[in-house]
């Protein structure tokens, strides 16, 4: 395996780092390693599937943690399996948490279904400026949690202080990093202890793959993995392998994409059929100067609300080239209605007061070309009126 601390470009990282040597054959690609079983006498590592430790498994972990700069990394079975197992290694029955109130909504139906029954306390914040985040401090409060840019309204939270504030009350901050990726946006630089992906999104890219991925310090990934082996969100080697041959092209896919964002933003933001166009990109958007001070870019998702005399559904059964389905970060653009997908689970009234109305589309650009792509798009307004 290349030596992690050599190389420093994202692109040779994506490509090099976290490769399997094939000692056998010499293969330019790294081997599967499916086995269930190892040799454990006089060897430093217990490699078993569920404690995330084959081959295939420790060696994609470095490209994460080198990625994200950080100490270490560790491979599960999902975003969520990512996040619930974070969480709960930190918090316990009496512990409190501060939560940004715009997250993904699997995140926040975990935190208000199951955190109830662990006896564990939340707070939603009732904005994402610093002021609001402590003002929910409380005596027992363990961690804060934020995602930026944030589902489905890219709104951005000040990581730096988000992570000072943390420091300053002894607490643990965990942030979602999807949308952003360590290739624009690299939370533990910034402070933060734990930063967490669904790596089926951009690290994946393909719509093929269930992973996801947490970045921290040795000592806070080894209380994560600790958990981990319990809970048994595993990653089979296979898809573990697919990971790591899918992150190979991650620069190149991320940046197309986000290339085709900031263009398409501009051009919906002119569309007399669109009302609102929310990116970090544009001048306009109310956090664009936070954005610009932590983010080497602004995504390659797009949040735009259709004008009311659209229905949403009949819009997205009028695209011919972009998807209509569900997730994102895919190579091919699609597009989705938050409140009956990601945001379903949340209580009506949650959904209005997030932002997250129905006319909102969540837009994934892809890779495709920008005219074929804004084609698609006003076909689409043609023949659903």
């Amino acid at each position: 395996m290349s030596d992690t601390k050599k190389f420093k470009g994202v692109n040779t990282i994506c490509t090099h780092v976290g490769q399997v040597k094939d000692e056998q054959f010499g293969s330019s690609v790294s081997p599967i390693f499916p086995g269930t079983s190892y040799e454990y006498i006089d060897k430093e590592i217990d490699r078993y599937p569920r404690y995330s430790s084959t081959p295939n498994q420790e060696f994609l972990s470095k490209k994460i943690s080198a990625l994200e700069q950080t100490e270490h990394a560790i491979i599960l079975g999902s975003g969520m399996a990512a996040i619930s197992t974070s969480l709960l290694s930190f918090l316990g029955s009496g512990d409190h948490i501060v939560v940004q109130n715009d997250i993904y909504g699997g995140t926040r139906n975990l935190i208000e279904k199951q955190f109830t029954r662990y006896k564990i306390e939340y707070s939603f914040t009732k904005g994402i400026g610093i002021e609001e985040f402590e003002k929910e401090i409380k005596s027992n409060t363990k961690a804060i949690f934020i995602e930026t840019p944030s589902n489905p309204l890219l709104k951005i939270v000040d990581i730096k202080k988000i992570a000072e504030l943390s420091k300053s009350h002894g607490l643990i901050s965990f942030i979602d990093n999807t949308f952003a990726t360590p290739l624009i946006q690299r939370p533990h630089n910034l402070g933060i202890d734990v930063v967490m992906h669904s790596a089926t999104k951009y690290f994946g890219g393909h719509s093929d793959i269930c992973a996801g991925a947490v970045a921290a310090s040795t000592e806070h990934i080894n209380k994560i993995w600790s958990l981990s082996k319990n809970m048994g969100g595993s990653l089979s080697d296979y898809t573990t392998w697919l990971l790591e041959r899918s992150m190979k092209t991650l620069s190149v896919r991320f940046f197309t994409q986000q290339k085709n964002a900031m263009k398409l933003s501009q051009v919906l933001q002119e569309n007399k059929n669109i009302d609102r166009v929310y990116y970090p990109g544009l001048t306009g958007h109310e956090n664009h100067d936070i954005a610009k001070k932590q983010m080497d870019g602004f995504g390659a998702v797009i949040s735009f609300e259709l004008n009311k005399k659209f229905n949403p559904k009949l819009f997205l059964k009028s695209l011919k080239m972009i998807s209509p389905t569900m997730s994102f970060a895919g190579v091919e653009s699609t597009m989705l209605s938050p409140s009956k997908t990601s945001h379903y689970l949340l209580r009506k009234e949650d959904r209005i007061n997030q932002g997250i109305v129905d006319n909102l589309i969540r837009f994934s650009v892809g890779i495709e070309d920008i005219e074929d792509i804004n084609y698609d798009i006003e076909q689409a307004f043609n023949n659903c009126k």
